[in-house]
C-alpha cells in the first residue's frame, strides 16, 4: 500500500517482496497440514493464556484501587 502512494521503484519493489514471502508462507502452510495444526494450536494456547492474564490484570487492578474514605463523622451539636 506504502508503494501505492510513494510510487518509487524501491518501494514497489518492497512491496512485491513483502507479498512473495506471505505466498511462500501461505504455501508452506499449505503443503504441511501438521504446520498449520501446530500453529493453530498455539494460537488456542495464546488466546487461552491472554485471556488468564487479562483475568489476573483486572483482578490486581482490583487490588490496587484505594478503598472508598469512611463516611467523616461531624463534630459538635449541629443538625
Amino acid at each position: 500500500m506504502l508503494a501505492g502512494i510513494l510510487r518509487s521503484d524501491r518501494a514497489v519493489a518492497m512491496s512485491i517482496e513483502i507479498i512473495r514471502a506471505f505466498v511462500r508462507l501461505r504455501e508452506m502452510i499449505a503443503a504441511n497440514k501438521d504446520l498449520a495444526a501446530r500453529v493453530e494450536k498455539l494460537e488456542q494456547s495464546q488466546n487461552r493464556a491472554a485471556s488468564i492474564l487479562r483475568v489476573l490484570v483486572d483482578e490486581i487492578d482490583n487490588l490496587k484501587a484505594l478503598p472508598a474514605a469512611p463516611p467523616k463523622r461531624k463534630i459538635g451539636f449541629g443538625m
